[in-house]
């Protein structure tokens, strides 16, 4: 699956505005690049371990993670988010069931649950 356009040209955009600007005003844009990016990264791992077949320990490895940071990450994705148990982490079983799943053309619809709370900076008025 290739990378969505889009979304890294919005990244680009915001670190030609980070770039442009002073350390404190560059900090918001830099923190949205870095989200961005991020959620790069995990559909990346999930496409990683669902098209291209590598195992979690592979996948993390190329994208310098050890392989207990990648359950997690996968867990807030959309492709696998159905798969994760209750701690919050795709095992590598469920990345099988969730290949098999795809295989068949049933995978597991996403449930209405939000995703978890993420740190979100104030934004100062003046």
């Amino acid at each position: 699956m290739p990378l969505d356009p889009a979304t890294l040209a919005e990244i680009r955009a915001a670190l030609d505005r980070a770039g442009a600007a002073t350390a404190a005003n560059a900090l918001p844009e830099l923190r949205r690049a870095a989200e961005q990016l991020a959620e790069l990264i995990d559909d990346s791992l999930a496409e990683a371990v669902l098209t291209d077949g590598d195992s979690l320990r592979a996948a993390g490895a190329r994208a310098g993670l050890s392989e207990n940071a990648v359950g997690p990450r996968l867990a807030r994705t959309s492709a696998l988010a159905p798969y994760a148990n209750a701690h919050g982490r795709v095992t590598a079983s469920a990345v099988e069931r969730a290949r098999y799943d795809r295989e068949t053309g049933r995978p597991r619809v996403a449930s209405t649950t939000p995703k978890p709370m993420r740190f979100t900076p104030r934004r100062s008025t003046s």
